[in-house]
């Protein structure tokens, strides 16, 4: 069944990110509902909204899309050190 899932993915390096780097991941994150994390840390995510049957095609196109916006943002390719993914009904489950 298809569902809206959360996903949150962290990439970590050997430097600082800066504000403008972190801006450009924003932006490149932006048309599919994206944010971005990271002035001032060694680390940069992002957290997308995906449309998937199970946690694993979630987080499968949660990294398809991050790996784009790293990309368009011109980032270094650091290894990714964490990846989280919560459905719709996840989240409202845990508000009761």
């Amino acid at each position: 069944m298809l569902m809206r899932w959360s996903v949150g993915i962290e990439a970590e390096g050997d430097r600082i990110m800066k504000l403008e780097e972190v801006v450009e991941l924003a932006d490149a994150v932006a048309p599919i509902s994206g944010i971005a994390t990271g002035i001032g840390t060694n680390r940069y995510g992002t957290q997308v909204v995906v449309f998937a049957d199970n946690r694993e095609e979630a987080i499968e196109k949660g990294k398809e899309h991050f790996t784009s916006a790293v990309q368009k943002a011109g980032l270094p390719v650091y290894p990714i050190v964490r990846v989280e993914a919560i459905s719709e009904e996840e989240d409202a489950a845990g508000d009761l």
